[in-house]
């Protein structure tokens, strides 16, 4: 069997760029898998103190971008649907907020209330001066839900993370 040049490149660039690293499975408490690449010299047990989450260069938690659904709670918000956005939990009471209404991109933040790691308010605004307001409660870092208010009288409930 005659392997190509190319073929043989192909296959072999791969597998000296990743030689020496750790690709590491691991389940996270809500039950989602998680891939950790470990550069050498690094031991493949090595999860970062404080839990399975990614963690960056200062050992502080990495942001993680999660998918919010807002489920019509009124007459008036049944006209529009489903609305999807994103919440990025930077993972230190604060978050971004990101979601188009109307034709409209509403960004703003969440913000987790003083003395509840778990609740939190969120807020978000439009060029065009349109605006919502949430409140919301986490069950885990990735994963919660709440109530929004739109400034047309629109109300929505939230499902935050997967």
């Amino acid at each position: 069997m005659k392997v190509s040049k190319r073929v043989a490149i192909a296959l072999t660039v791969p597998a000296i760029g990743l030689a020496g690293c750790y690709a590491v499975p691991v389940v996270t408490p809500e039950g989602h898998a998680s891939w950790y690449v470990y550069p050498p010299g690094v031991p493949p047990g090595a999860i970062p103190p404080g839990g399975p989450h990614p963690q960056g260069a200062t050992g502080a938690p990495m942001p993680a971008t999660l998918p919010a659904r807002l489920y019509p709670a009124n007459d008036l918000a049944t006209q529009t649907g489903v609305i999807h956005g994103t919440v990025t939990n930077m993972m230190t009471g604060k978050g971004r907020f990101l979601l188009t209404y109307q034709g409209e991109t509403l960004s703003g933040e969440a913000t987790r209330v003083d003395g509840d790691s778990r609740r939190g308010v969120a807020s978000a605004y439009s060029p065009n001066g349109a605006y919502m307001s949430c409140e919301y409660q986490m069950n885990t870092p990735r994963q919660g839900a709440g109530n929004c208010a739109f400034s047309n009288g629109a109300r929505y409930q939230v499902h935050i993370g997967n």
